[in-house]
């Protein structure tokens, strides 16, 4: 591919969008970021990863934190907004690159490339997965799946326009239990590869 592809995936808990990006990631020969943003962001500060961490796509308490002429004093709003501007840096610099979560469909609108999905899947194929990862009860399994859904939504939805996990947000949203994880994985890169297509195709007859 001769122009730049940036791929951002949302993604509903035990829907397998995690492991999705990691594959096309590898497909594409493109580097993932996802937690690996924040030991970037702490090398290049000098600062503690581990402090950073306890934050990540953790949405701010309104009661706790306050903003004033612009700038909060919440630490996860601080560090959401250290990580927008790290991913911004590399799609200005024209990196190709796949961003799990961290508002990255709007963070990065209007980049060149750009392709943004949401996978979400059937309730019982979220739970088996959640279960499958640890020993964990049906009941846990989804109240650890609805803790988890509402926190990228509050996430997601405190900093963008755009709702967390509406279709109408993303280029392409998809049930990943229809057709499994590998299934759903290879009709994404179908996807991407005819998106790529036509972005060349329509250069060249500019050109």
């Amino acid at each position: 591919m001769s122009g730049q592809l940036i791929l951002t995936l949302g993604r509903e808990f035990g829907s397998g969008g995690h492991e999705i990006a990691r594959t096309l990631a590898g497909r594409f020969g493109l580097p993932l970021y996802e937690e690996n943003i924040l030991k970037k962001i702490a090398a290049s500060r000098g600062l503690d990863v581990r402090s950073l961490e306890r934050y990540d796509e953790f949405p701010k308490n309104h009661f706790l934190y306050r903003t004033v002429n612009g700038f909060s004093n919440a630490p996860g709003d601080v560090i959401a907004q250290m990580q927008f501007q790290y991913l911004r840096e590399r799609a200005q610099a024209g990196e190709s690159f796949v961003v799990v979560g961290r508002c990255a469909e709007e963070v990065l609108k209007g980049f060149p490339g750009l392709i943004t999905i949401f996978v979400g899947a059937d309730l019982d194929f979220k739970k088996e997965r959640t279960m499958a990862r640890g020993p964990v009860s049906a009941e846990e399994a989804l109240a650890l799946m609805a803790k988890k859904d509402k926190k990228r939504k509050t996430y997601h939805n405190q900093y963008c326009k755009g709702k967390w996990g509406d279709a109408r947000n993303y280029d392409i949203a998809v049930n990943s239990a229809r057709l499994g994880i590998e299934g759903t994985t290879d009709i994404l890169e179908q996807y991407i590869r005819a998106r790529i297509a036509k972005a060349e195709a329509d250069a060249s007859h500019i050109l």
